[in-house]
């Protein structure tokens, strides 16, 4: 109930006070902000995925805006000589308004990467977009079999057959690429599983396909067991370094992390930023209430 009360009234907060936690874990409003954590980063043998804060738009010309300050993200990333590549959210360039003009906004967008020999990834979001999403992927991936990625979420009950119904795509010269997170929006119980221990198992499955299949992941996770149960794949399956790398957010969980990377594994840390980085703070608050208690920790013992 108090993770709950805490996520209804955040909205309400003053900016200021809700980025005492926020700073910690989005690098900033602005590009220049990205660019400068991605250089840290990068000088620590780590590699990057952008992202511009800003999903779930109201109108189009939000997702043209949207369009337009990737392109430039695209081009000032190469002019810095980031070691990184971007994440995109379907619904910033208007899945849920008009998808056609989402494919062509995205479409434009791994062109421009392309041009430079880059690489999106099209995240994940909750569950009325996953097949949406899937389509989208499927007919960018056609067009651009080493450009383009798409990320599965462990907790849903779909996602291994989602990851078998794409395996089709996969080719040894242009591997599928996704990124496997555990996933983060409430779904209801019929779809979705909801106890730790059960996401861990099918997380640890999923992982296994994939691996035992020859496609490439990111193996997005904080969870200490979940790291230790890939390296356990890993070694069983005899995967090459270039067929995964571990993935996590930006200011979560960084001596695990510095561990990882320490290890010997590719590690690639997601990069938010933008003038949005507010809504985004508040609805991750809503979609995980559980949340608050971390919050109250990062206010109180600074993280």
């Amino acid at each position: 109930m108090f993770n709950k009360f805490i996520a209804a009234i955040l909205p309400y907060f003053p900016k200021k006070f809700v980025w005492i936690f926020s700073h910690s874990y989005i690098s900033g409003e602005t590009i220049e902000d990205a660019i400068r954590v991605s250089k840290d980063l990068n000088s620590k043998n780590i590699k990057v995925t952008l992202d511009v804060l800003g999903e779930f738009i109201k109108n189009l010309d939000e997702a043209e805006a949207n369009k337009r300050e990737y392109l430039n993200l695209i081009d000032v990333s190469y002019k810095n000589d980031i070691d990184g590549n971007f994440s995109i959210k379907p619904t910033s360039f208007g899945l849920l308004i008009d998808k056609n003009i989402c494919y062509n906004h995205i479409r434009e967008i791994i062109v421009k990467a392309a041009s430079y020999n880059g690489f999106i990834r099209i995240d994940m979001e909750d569950s009325p977009c996953t097949d949406m999403e899937i389509e989208l992927f499927r007919r960018l991936k056609l067009e651009f079999p080493a450009n383009v990625g798409l990320v599965v979420q462990a907790y849903l009950k779909r996602t291994l057959d989602d990851l078998k119904g794409m395996a089709d795509l996969n080719s040894e010269s242009n591997p599928l690429s996704f990124r496997l997170c555990k996933g983060i929006y409430v779904e209801p119980e019929a779809i979705s599983y909801k106890k730790y221990e059960e996401i861990n198992m099918h997380y640890l499955e999923d992982l296994e396909f994939l691996l035992k299949n020859k496609i490439h992941v990111g193996i997005a996770t904080h969870d200490k067991p979940l790291v230790d149960g890939a390296y356990k794949l890993i070694k069983k399956y005899n995967v090459p370094k270039y067929l995964y790398e571990f993935q996590m957010l930006y200011g979560v969980t960084p001596k695990l992390r510095e561990s990882i990377v320490n290890d010997g594994h590719t590690m690639r840390v997601y990069v938010p930023f933008g003038e949005k980085w507010f809504g985004y703070c508040t609805r991750r608050m809503k979609e995980n209430p559980k949340m608050a208690s971390q919050i109250i920790k990062a206010i109180f013992y600074k993280g």
